[in-house]
């Protein structure tokens, strides 16, 4: 399997490049998100990529990030989700943002991608659940200290959804010990 193309960037007609690996041009399909971080034609790049072997096509896919590769790898498992569509929500969301609506379980975020229905958003947030490292301590890109990690992962321990535990520590004070940030999250589910 080719894993990561590096070379010089020949080609950009979006959602296809064209890189020159010594001598030897792969044609690649990327989303969009990492077709507007790519550099100018004439520069270097380097992709993340997956191989998909088909009958009458060998396919190669390009990702600007690792995460981005492996968000790629886990939609193509799901029943219904082929390697264009996962173009598609990649092209469509950040992995940040398909995880936080992964946590939260909100479809409406899903359905505004082009092809994606409200059944189909239902499958991906049940079959990504738990995938993609996204339902305690990294959603939105927010980077989460240890502390609020520890709250949440003792406010999944209490019983709490995702979503309970990630509304309760919104405005947790930076900073804030574990102890003073569950007594912190408590109140305010209390309250809630």
């Amino acid at each position: 399997m080719i894993g990561r193309l590096s070379g010089i960037l020949l080609e950009k007609a979006p959602p296809h490049v064209l890189v020159d690996c010594n001598g030897v041009g792969y044609e690649v399909d990327v989303p969009m998100s990492t077709f507007y971080n790519l550099p100018h034609t004439g520069e270097k790049v380097v992709l993340f990529t997956h191989l998909v072997v088909r009958e009458d096509a060998h396919l190669l896919f390009g990702f600007g990030s690792a995460s981005e590769r492996a968000l790629f790898r886990q939609l193509i498992k799901i029943t219904g989700i082929g390697a264009r569509m996962a173009l598609a929500i990649l092209s469509g969301m950040s992995v940040a943002e398909l995880s936080q609506a992964v946590t939260l379980q909100e479809t409406g975020r899903l359905v505004k991608v082009p092809g994606i229905g409200k059944k189909t958003a239902e499958r991906l947030l049940l079959e990504l659940k738990g995938k993609l490292g996204a339902d305690i301590g990294m959603v939105a890109g927010a980077a989460r200290d240890d502390a609020q990690v520890d709250v949440l992962n003792a406010l999944a321990a209490l019983g709490y959804s995702d979503k309970e535990a990630l509304l309760a520590i919104k405005n947790m004070p930076a900073g804030s010990s574990v102890s003073d940030g569950i007594k912190f999250a408590l109140k305010a589910l209390s309250k809630g």
